[in-house]
């Protein structure tokens, strides 16, 4: 089966920076994002990021699959996408204060 790619440049606020993402969904899995240009890493200046399944390229945490906040019936443009620039708002946070303040459940990490 196939599988859906979908490039989006996100800006979480009006100041921000954008962000180039990269949605990734098969048939078979949840939605992925990824956020591709900045780069994250450098951008956190060597801290590990926040609340994220994969290191490089930083693919966000959004929701917790195991509770069903994202099932297939739902639009992708109205959580994922949505999602993905409040998670950069956090980052963009992060980035300041060295305080995750998205809440959530932190996954364990891939650093690759």
């Amino acid at each position: 089966m196939g599988k859906l790619i979908w490039r989006q440049t996100l800006k979480p606020t009006s100041i921000s920076e954008p962000y180039s993402t990269r949605l990734v969904l098969t048939p078979s899995s949840s939605p992925k994002i990824f956020v591709e240009k900045p780069c994250l890493s450098e951008l956190a200046s060597g801290r590990k990021l926040p609340h994220v399944y994969k290191q490089k390229p930083a693919q966000l945490c959004l929701y917790r699959s195991k509770y069903d906040e994202w099932l297939p019936s739902m639009f992708l443009t109205e959580t994922v996408l949505p999602w993905a620039s409040l998670w950069l708002f956090y980052f963009e946070d992060w980035l300041a204060t060295d305080e995750w303040k998205g809440g959530g459940e932190h996954p364990d990490v891939k650093d690759n």
